[in-house]
Order: C-alpha cells, then structure tokens, then sequence
C-alpha cells in the first residue's frame, strides 16, 4: 500500500470532478501533479503542487485552483485538515485511521510490503565491480560492488529483470603486463633470485601462488621458450587465477554475478564482434575517416596528426568524434566498448547500467553516444560514477597492504570488520560523494554506527517478541490476529511518528529504484530505527506506552503490530543492501 500513489489518485479524482463541473478544461497533462511530504513536517502529512502546475494551462491563479482542489479533498474523511500555504500548494494533514491502514496493509504483506511496485518493463543489465583481473579487489573496487549489487537487489525488489553482469577486461596491454609479472614468479618459484620486482610490473605477493602453479604444471619448460610462446600461456593462467581470487574477495560479500563476459570473446571467437558494430554504424554513415584536433592541453608538436577511422560521437551528444583504430591497426578501448554494449542490447537488455569508478567520469559521454548510436537509439545507458573512499583507523589514514604492494585489499578490510559493516557503510553516502570509512568507527556499538543501530532496531523489534511470549504465554501474537488489532490505541506523537514512516517505506523505495540511488534505502532505515528506539526509551519514562503491558491485552496487540510492521520493513530494506537482520546482536 502506497499512502502517496493513493492520495495521487484522490487528488486526480478530484480534478475529474473539476473537469466535469466545467472549472477546469479537459485533456491537461496530470503527470506533473505529485504528491509527497511537505519539506516542514509541521506543515502536515502530504502537499500536493497540482494547483501550481496547472494553473497556467487551465487559465486560472494557482491560489484559486488550490481552493477547488481544497474543497473537494475535504470530503474525504481519511483527510482531518486541508490547508492553502503560499501562491497554491495544498498540505494535507491524515486523519490517524489513514496511517492505521497503511500498518495494517504492512502487517499484513509482512516483508512483501513494498515490493513489486514496478513489475514489467524491459529486463536490465547492471554492470558492476569489472576490475582489471591484474590483482585483487581494493577498497575502491568495493565500493562499486556494494553499489551495483545492492542497486541490482533494489530493482529487483520492485519487479525488474535483472542480469548482473562483470566485464573481464581480459584484453590489452594490462593483462600482457601481468603475464610478464606472473612469469617473473614463475622463475622465483623455480629457486631462481629475482630480486626487486623491475618498474612496470605489478610487485604485489598475490602472484607468488600463479608462479608456483605454473612450476608445478610446466616445471622449467616454459625457460626454453620465447616470450611469443610463454607468454598466452602465462597470461591465460594468471586471469583464471586473478578472476577466481576476485570470485572470493566479492563472495566474502555475499556478491554473486549471472554473467562474467570476456573482452577477448568480441574478437576472438568464430565472429569478430567489434568488426560487426563497426561496419553495421559504417552501413549508416556513422563512420568516416579524418583528422582530429589535438586534445586540451595537448601541444600541436606532440600530437600525432594523422588520418584515422573515426565513430561520429558529436551527431549523439559527445565533445568530439572518437578514434576506432589505433595507428597500428589494433582496435581502440573505444571500439571494444561499443561492441560490448552493443552486445548488450542483442541479448535483450534496452535499459543498461553501468558502474565505474569515478577516474571514469571522462568516458561518460562517448560511452552514452555509442549506445545511442549502437542501438539506433532504442538502448538507454545511465552511468552510475562511485567517488574513492578514504580508509581511516581512529581517525588516521590507513597503511597499504603489503599483499597488494600499493593499496589496501578490499578482502582485508572484510576480514577485519566483516561484511554488514562494509556493505551498509558503503551505502551511507551518495555514490558520487567522497566516502570516509573509519576501521574503529564501523564496529562501535552506538548510535555513532548506523549499522548497528539498525540491525539493533531489527534485534529491538524480535526482542519485545519474546518479552511478550514470556510475559503473556500462550497468547497469539501472529500477524492475522495484529492485523485486526485496535490500532486507534496508537495515539501517542512518537507513535504516529514510526507510523508515518513506516508509510513513507514504499514511495522511498520507488524513488529510490527509479533514480538508481541505493543509498536512500540506508537513509530511511536509519531514520524508521531512530524512531522505533525514540518511542522504545519514551515508554521507560511512560509505562503506558511499553510495548508490551500484561495488564492491557489490547494496547499490547497494537503495539506489537507496530514492532512487527517496523521489524518487516527494516528485514525488507536490509535485505536490499544485503545486509543481515539479526534477531540478537551480542
């Protein structure tokens, strides 16, 4: 039960009863008309801006509007008050018994409350974490896994297909690179003093384990080889070993993928993909050869000015046209991208998203040209940019792992603080916002934590259970029977707070998923715990309003309502996050 998709559709009946009395034209546009919560919570429970919209299409002050607007929702009786602020909004405040409804309405969908608030539509693909497999995940890279995984869980809480999917960047000089870093291991392994790791390679320990798996398959075999015939050899070795340690480092959060697609595959297979996606925006003059200008802040001198293959970006938005071949004849980066999101939408995905790092911000526009072009614009792409996160121990920044060499290992700081912790902190601010994650902070049993006082609220809510169980045995307590319970009973402000949140649950959600922003989930949660604890302290002060009372059976149904509605929700919304919602926190 959406309160706000409710009172939407009041306040549409109501300019259908204008429309039919003449006061207002027909055929004007609705869908500007919302409702939501006015900004001051003291101004009410809803505000509507459907005079100010409207007004000027239908020819009339917004004020004069807002008062046949207001006059026709006064009639209805889950509506105690209507009132007019400033040049046309109308704020509504709810009669208790509407609020009652939306508990029942949760007490009865339990943690199917809110869900499914958009079934149908196109299936989706959310692409995430796809770091380079030249090591393992860093702090960064978690960030953009907790982001996609819980935005993929987000969407599909509301009814969307969804397909997770990782990009091995599995082509190109990087994993050439690693190759040449694995082999020096592989030496090592064979007793051989390697000494300093040489500039250009990656010098981290996690390649000892890939150079002692390659001595025991070939033994010294591969030193009487050149480098053309040792090299594919080591490199496939190394990926398969650096993608299954990425497998464990995203497992140790509980983060799955449906697709793991190869970069390799575009070109290496029967069909060469990306020779495809070339000639099919070649066959409609997307693709001419020519001359780029040099880049900002390139000099004239250093620039290599040469007639190249190049993709018409600036037709869909882009800064310039962009090179598809570099001068050796290889296919770009760029060339590759298109192919692959192109490959996309060919196996039914319109609508895609995908999740990088923020260093990326610069490849936005090109990319989102390239789909335009790459789907004759029936594709959509949003991307999803993920700032760095600053890693602080007690305030101080912290050292880098000497597994990795350079930075610390996403896998280190599980291990230290476990995954709830990392996943929930990592939602706690806008993906684009820098993020600090303090190692001290994340494990303190306070307020302070916002992941342990929501997982406390959770373990609060399953607590008043057992203390009913046990101080009123034999009672049923079951969600049919706090569903007819005498919800008029709750009355109290702190009362009528958690129920007005516990309302908001759904339109948060919804925009939550249309705005692909995860991290409004983590914000309301915090929030509805801040509530359920307020109301629970209220009650050590007030014994009239404890959850439980042996004396009074019926306040007691109409408070455990409310815990099991709060207990459902904060379940549900933890769930997105992917986050555990324990019954005891010890």
């Amino acid at each position: 039960m959406n309160l706000f998709a409710l009172f939407e559709a009041r306040v549409a009946e109501a300019l259908g009863r204008l429309v039919e009395a003449g006061d207002l034209p027909a055929g004007l546009d609705h869908s500007r008309a919302v409702v939501e919560p006015p900004r001051d919570p003291s101004h009410g429970d809803l505000a509507t801006n459907a005079a100010m919209v409207l007004a000027k299409d239908a020819g009339a002050k917004p004020r004069d509007l807002a008062e046949k607007i207001a006059a026709d929702l006064r009639g209805d009786a889950r509506i105690a008050a209507v009132e007019i602020a400033g040049p046309g909004f109308i704020n509504l405040r709810l009669d208790a018994s509407a609020l009652h409804d939306v508990l029942r309405a949760a007490v009865r969908e339990g943690t199917g409350y809110a869900r499914g608030g958009a079934p149908g539509g196109p299936a989706v693909n959310v692409e995430y974490v796809s770091a380079n497999p030249t090591g393992p995940l860093h702090v960064g890279h978690g960030r953009g896994a907790v982001f996609g995984d819980a935005l993929a869980n987000l969407l599909a809480f509301v009814g969307r297909d969804v397909t997770r999917e990782y990009y091995i960047n599995d082509a190109g000089a990087q994993v050439d690179v690693l190759a040449r870093s694995a082999y020096l291991r592989y030496r090592e392994a064979l007793g051989e003093d390697i000494g300093i790791i040489p500039d250009g390679l990656y010098p981290g320990d996690y390649l000892v384990p890939v150079g002692q798996a390659l001595a025991e398959v070939h033994g010294p075999g591969l030193l009487e080889q050149d480098e053309e015939t040792w090299l594919p050899i080591v490199r496939d070795t190394a990926i398969d070993m650096m993608m299954a340690m990425i497998r464990a480092d995203l497992a140790a959060l509980d983060i799955k993928h449906d697709v793991f697609f190869s970069e390799r595959s575009l070109s290496a297979g029967d069909t060469d993909d990306i020779a495809e996606a070339i000639e099919d925006l070649r066959a409609r003059d997307l693709i001419y050869e020519g001359r780029l200008a040099p880049p900002k802040g390139v000099k004239d001198e250093e620039w290599e000015d040469r007639e190249q293959t190049l993709f018409r970006a600036t037709a869909f938005g882009d800064d310039t046209d962009r090179a598809l071949l570099k001068s050796d004849g290889a296919y770009t980066y760029f060339a590759a991208d298109i192919a692959y999101h192109r490959s996309k939408y060919l196996r039914g995905f319109p609508e895609m998203i995908d999740v990088w790092g923020a260093d990326h911000g610069g490849y936005v526009k090109r990319m989102k040209a390239a789909v335009q072009a790459a789907t004759n614009g029936k594709g959509e792409l949003d991307v999803k940019l993920c700032q760095l996160v600053k890693l602080l121990r007690a305030g101080e920044p912290v050292k880098m792992s000497k597994r990795s060499g350079s930075f610390v290992t996403l896998r280190d700081v599980v291990d230290e603080v476990g995954r709830d912790a990392v996943r929930f902190m990592m939602l706690m601010r806008k993906n684009d916002a820098p993020l600090d994650f303090d190692l001290a902070k994340v494990v303190e049993q306070s307020k302070d934590n916002p992941v342990f006082y929501v997982q406390y609220a959770h373990a609060r809510c399953a607590s008043i259970f057992r203390q009913a169980s046990e101080q009123m045995p034999g009672v049923d307590f079951g969600s049919q029977v706090l569903a007819e319970a005498d919800l008029a009973l709750l009355a109290d402000d702190a009362e009528l707070d958690l129920l007005r949140r516990i309302a908001l649950f759904p339109r948060t959600i919804e925009q939550a998923a249309t705005a692909h922003e995860p991290h409004r989930v983590a914000f309301y949660l915090y929030e509805l715990a801040a509530s359920l604890h307020q109301l629970w302290s209220k009650g050590k002060d007030l014994p009239q309003l404890r959850f439980v009372n042996q004396a009074d059976r019926k306040s007691t149904e109409a408070r455990l309502a409310l815990a099991h509605a709060v207990r459902c929700v904060i379940a549900s919304g933890l769930s997105i996050l992917g986050v555990a919602a324990p019954d005891e926190m010890r």
